[in-house]
């Protein structure tokens, strides 16, 4: 039986929400789904993230509490928090640029060569770029793709609790974060970075089930689908696998090994070559670690003519976790600031 019908029969049988460890041991003694895998709990909490995340509220399933399950249509629904969100597609990301820069950081040259500590236009940011030699796009509409670059990447730091390093003015203008000084933005900025420390600090003290069901629910975020995780984290070997969807046309089958490591112990080369060597067929690798890499590790990791192996670090890792509020809640109070340009446009009619 499919592992998911397996579990809304459970669900059904006992008429509230359960444990993922109840439910394990309901689905495994009742003959309904038998696992080989050494945590068949993390794999079942994987496989209902992943379900929820996917379907949404046509998901059979809800998340009333930290690793407990219910029906979607039970009384009990209404303990929910709410069906996770559905992640904000960002723009496509242009063809890198021959001379070395990307749009964002043509623009942001563009604005401290030729900005004067003003916000300029995107048009006119776009045409230093490429007057300058800067940005080389074969792009048509080489304008509308840096504004879009612009704007993404402000939002995409904005989720992770960053200080952008662009900050939008109104009416297609741009500025930099930098000349707005020490205010309001800045303590933010500040707090976050705190935050972003006790929350990397916070994992390396989390308990090895705990830890996976994070890693699993973040997989989930990120567009993993069918997650599977195999063995306990640390026992060496693939820890999860699963399947990166893109879009619902392109699927990526990965293998993905967790490393919960203190911040100095960096990861290592033959690790890197452990996990290219457990790949199964057509299946490409990620290490995801709390530390970092060491410089062989990285470049083992970019061989050319062998598989690629993603890296995701501890920063990076507490990062996607603030981007997808796992771990953390946001609060967003109302930032308002003097809209100069319109003023001085009201004055001059």
């Amino acid at each position: 039986m499919d592992l998911l019908k397996a579990i809304e029969d459970v669900l059904k049988s006992a008429h509230q929400p359960l444990h993922v460890g109840v439910i394990a041991e309901k689905v495994i003694s009742g003959g309904l789904w038998k696992s080989s895998g050494k945590t068949p709990e993390a794999t079942i909490s994987a496989r209902l993230y992943s379900d929820i995340k996917k379907k949404g509220e046509a998901s059979a399933f809800v998340k009333v509490s930290p690793q407990t399950f219910a029906l979607r249509n039970s009384s009990m629904e209404e303990t929910n928090s709410g069906s996770t969100p559905t992640p904000t597609k960002e723009a496509p990301k242009p063809p890198s640029v021959h001379t070395g820069f990307s749009f964002i950081d043509c623009a942001q040259k563009a604005l401290e060569d030729f900005g004067g500590k003003k916000p300029m236009h995107y048009k006119e940011i776009t045409e230093k770029a490429l007057e300058k030699g800067w940005l080389v796009t074969g792009g048509k509409t080489p304008e509308a793709t840096m504004y879009a670059q612009v704007i993404t990447e402000i939002k995409r730091q904005q989720k992770r609790g960053e200080r952008p390093r662009f900050v939008q003015h109104g009416r297609g203008y741009v500025g930099l974060s930098q000349w707005m000084g020490r205010g309001l933005a800045f303590q933010i900025e500040q707090h976050n970075h705190q935050v972003r420390k006790a929350l990397r600090e916070r994992l390396l003290v989390m308990k090895p089930g705990e830890f996976e069901e994070l890693i699993s629910q973040l997989l989930a975020e990120m567009g993993f689908e069918m997650v599977e995780v195999t063995k306990l984290s640390g026992d060496g070997g693939i820890d999860v696998r699963g399947a990166l969807v893109v879009g619902d046309v392109v699927r990526i089958k990965m293998a993905v090994q967790v490393k919960k490591w203190k911040l100095k112990n960096n990861i290592l080369a033959p690790v890197v070559q452990q996990v290219r060597g457990s790949l199964g067929a057509h299946e490409q690798g990620l290490i995801i670690t709390t530390s970092d890499f060491s410089a062989g590790a990285i470049e083992e990791a970019a061989q050319p003519n062998k598989t690629p192996i993603a890296l995701m670090n501890g920063e990076q890792l507490v990062m996607l976790l603030m981007e997808h509020g796992i771990g953390v809640h946001r609060s967003t109070p109302d930032l308002f600031e003097i809209d100069e340009d319109a003023l001085l446009t009201g004055e001059g009619k």
